[in-house]
C-alpha cells in the first residue's frame, strides 16, 4: 500500500466525524485570524511612541486594550481547537481500532496460523497509538499552520512586497531541505514499525512459553535472538531519529536568515522614509509567524511519517481476505448427525500433499475414534469438519447438507469441541464455563461442572465459582484448566461432539471419571474422538487408523487387533 492510498483511507476515517472536523477548521481560522491582527495593532501602538516626551499615551492605552482583547479571543479559540482536535482524533482512532478488531474475527484460521500473534497485537495497540499521536498533532499543526502562513504572507505583501519576496525566496529553500529530510526519515520509520511488530511477536512467544524456554535451557539463545532483533530496531530507530532531528536546526537556521534579511532591508527602508518603525516591528513579527508554522510542520513530519507507516500496517490487516460472506446460506438442520467425507483432498501448503482422496462415514450416534502417529492428519480432519479450512477437493456432508452450503455459525454451534490446548480468559470460573452459552443458569453451570468432575476443585478455590482466573488460567493447574474446558463443552449440549486429546492434561483417575461422563454425554450423539492414548478409544464403534493423510485401517478395537496390522503395532508399542 503506497503512502497516498494510506492517507486517503485515513482521511475517510477522519471525514466520518465531520462535525468535529468543521469545529476544528472554524476554531483554527478564528484563532489564527486574531493572532494575525495582533502584530499590526502592536505596530500601530509603537508608531504613537515617537520619542522622548512625545508619546500619545491615550492612543497607546486604547490600542493596548484592543490588543489584550485580541489575545484573549485567540487563546479561547486555540483552546477550542485543541478540544475539538482531541475529540476528532479519539473518535477516529476508536473507529479504526473497532474495524480492525472486527476484521480479526472475520479472518480465516489460516491467517492466525501464518502470522505472529505478537505482531497482530502490535498493529491493534502500538500502531494505532502512533496514528493517534500523529493525528492529534498533525491536524492541529495543519490547519493553524496553513492559516498562519497564508495570512502572514498576505500581510507582509500589504506592508512591503519587496521584503516579502525576500522572505518567500528563503522559505522555498527551507521547503526543499525539509522534503529531502522527510523522504529519508519516512523510509526508516516504515522499517521501524515493521521491526517493532517483529520484536513484539518474539517477546509474546517467549513470555507465553517461559516454562519451555527454561526447561530446555534456551534463555541464552533466546536472549541472543532478542538482541539481534533489538539491535536492528536500534539501528533503524537511530537512523529515523537522526534524519528527523535534522529538521529543526536546518529550518531554524534558514528561517533566521530570513529574519536577518527583513531586519536589514526594513532598516534601509526606514532610513529612506518608506516604512515606519511600527511597520518594521509588525513585519518582523509576521516574518517570524510565517516561518514558525513551516518549522513546526517540518518538525511534526517525523510524527506524521511514523503515523502513516503505522496506519499502513493497520490497513494491511484490514485488507486481508476475510472468510466468504455466508449470510445468504441456510442454517444447518441436523437430523441425527451423520457425517460423510467424500473424496476429500487438502493440504496446508500446496507444495506438500497431506490428505488425498479421504473417505469417512460416521453414522448417526456413532462414536468414531481417529488414531495415528503425529502428523498423520488427525487434527486436520477436525479443522475441515469445523470449516476452519476448506478442502481443495471433494465434499464434507452433514445429514445430507454440504458444509460449504450452510452458515458457519449454525455449523459450529452444532458441534461441541474440547481441544488439547486449553484456553481460558481473565474472568470468573462461572464466566469461563458459560463462555459458549449466553444466559446460562447457575444450575446448568454447576451441573456441567459436576459432569466434568470439576465441581470438587472449584469449591476448594477461594471464592468457588466466583474465583477470578488470571490471564490464560495462570493460577490453575493444567488438569484444572482442562476440566473447565470440558465443562464448557458439556454446558452447550452439542449435537455432535469432537474430543481432540481432551484428557491429555489430566491424571489417570480423573481421566476415568471424565471418560464415564463422556460416555454418558455421547449417548445418541455422533462423536469424533482423537487420541494418542489408545486406551481411551477402545469402546469406540469405529476406529479410523490414519497414516500420512490416508485411512489405512478401520474397524473396532477387537477387529483391528485381530488384523495384526498398523493399529496393532501402535497399540502394542
Amino acid at each position: 500500500m503506497n503512502k497516498n492510498s494510506t492517507l486517503k483511507r485515513l482521511y475517510r476515517y477522519i471525514a466520518g466525524n465531520k462535525k468535529y472536523l468543521y469545529f476544528v477548521i472554524i476554531a483554527a481560522l478564528l484563532a489564527n485570524i486574531f493572532m494575525l491582527i495582533a502584530p499590526y495593532i502592536s505596530g500601530r501602538a509603537i508608531d504613537f511612541i515617537k520619542g522622548e516626551n512625545n508619546v500619545d499615551f491615550g492612543m497607546v492605552i486604547k490600542i493596548s486594550s484592543i490588543l489584550l482583547g485580541v489575545y484573549i479571543l485567540n487563546a479561547l479559540f486555540t483552546w477550542g481547537m485543541t478540544v475539538f482536535t482531541n475529540h476528532l482524533s479519539n473518535r477516529t482512532i476508536e473507529k479504526m481500532r473497532q474495524d480492525a478488531f472486527e476484521k480479526l474475527s472475520k479472518l480465516p484460521l489460516k491467517y492466525f496460523d501464518s502470522h505472529s500473534h505478537g505482531d497482530i497485537i502490535s498493529r491493534l495497540t502500538n500502531d494505532i497509538d502512533s496514528v493517534s499521536d500523529g493525528l492529534l498533532q498533525g491536524i492541529t499543526q495543519l490547519f493553524s499552520g496553513l492559516v498562519t502562513v497564508i495570512g502572514s504572507l498576505l500581510m507582509m505583501f500589504l506592508l512591503s512586497w519587496k521584503i516579502a519576496l525576500c522572505v518567500v525566496a528563503v522559505t522555498i529553500l527551507c521547503v526543499f531541505v525539509s522534503r529531502f529530510i522527510a523522504v529519508n526519515s519516512g523510509k526508516m520509520f516504515r522499517v521501524q514499525a515493521a521491526t517493532t511488530g517483529e520484536i513484539n511477536g518474539f517477546v509474546n512467544e517467549t513470555v507465553g512459553n517461559m516454562k519451555v524456554v527454561k526447561a530446555f535451557g534456551y534463555e541464552q539463545r533466546s536472549g541472543g535472538i532478542f538482541g539481534e532483533i533489538n539491535s536492528r530496531l536500534y539501528d533503524c530507530g537511530q537512523k529515523a531519529q537522526f534524519y528527523s532531528s535534522l529538521v529543526n536546526p536546518t529550518t531554524r537556521y534558514i528561517n533566521n536568515l530570513a529574519y536577518i534579511s527583513v531586519g536589514i532591508l526594513g532598516g534601509l527602508a526606514a532610513l529612506s522614509g518608506h516604512l515606519s518603525v511600527g511597520i518594521i516591528s509588525s513585519f518582523l513579527i509576521y516574518a517570524t509567524q510565517f516561518a514558525r508554522p513551516i518549522n513546526d510542520m517540518t518538525s511534526i513530519l517525523t510524527q506524521l511519517q511514523s503515523a502513516t507507516a503505522a496506519a499502513a500496517r493497520v490497513f494491511a490487516l484490514s485488507d486481508e481476505e476475510a472468510e466468504a460472506d455466508d449470510s445468504a446460506r441456510n442454517d444447518l438442520k441436523l437430523k441425527g448427525g451423520e457425517v460423510v467425507f467424500e473424496n476429500v483432498d487438502f493440504s496446508y501448503d500446496e507444495n506438500v500433499e497431506l490428505i488425498k482422496n479421504l473417505n469417512i462415514k460416521a453414522k448417526k450416534g456413532q462414536r468414531v475414534a481417529i488414531v495415528g502417529p503425529t502428523g498423520a492428519g488427525k487434527t486436520t480432519i477436525v479443522n475441515l469438519l469445523m470449516n476452519f479450512y476448506n478442502p481443495q477437493g471433494g465434499a464434507i456432508v452433514v445429514d445430507g447438507q454440504n458444509i460449504n452450503s450452510v452458515t458457519r455459525d449454525s455449523l459450529r454451534k452444532s458441534f461441541g469441541m474440547v481441544l488439547q490446548e486449553t484456553w481460558l480468559f481473565s474472568g470468573t470460573v462461572r464466566e469461563n464455563i458459560a463462555y459458549g452459552k449466553e444466559n446460562a443458569t447457575d444450575e446448568e453451570i454447576i451441573a456441567a461442572a459436576k459432569a466434568a468432575s470439576a465441581h470438587g476443585f472449584i469449591n476448594r478455590l477461594p471464592d468457588g465459582y466466583d474465583t477470578m482466573i488470571t490471564e490464560d488460567g495462570g493460577n490453575l493447574s493444567g488438569g484444572q484448566k482442562q476440566l473447565l474446558t470440558i465443562a464448557r463443552a458439556m454446558l452447550t449440549n452439542p449435537e455432535v461432539l469432537i474430543l481432540d486429546e481432551a484428557t491429555s492434561n489430566v491424571d489417570t483417575m480423573t481421566e476415568q471419571r471424565i471418560q464415564r461422563a463422556f460416555l454418558k454425554m455421547m449417548e445418541g450423539r455422533t462423536s469424533f474422538i482423537i487420541a494418542h492414548r489408545l486406551s481411551t478409544i477402545r469402546e469406540a464403534d469405529l476406529i479410523l487408523v490414519m497414516n500420512q493423510g490416508k485411512i489405512v485401517e478401520q474397524g473396532t478395537h477387537k477387529e483391528l487387533l485381530e488384523k495384526n496390522g498398523f493399529y496393532a503395532s501402535l497399540y502394542n508399542a
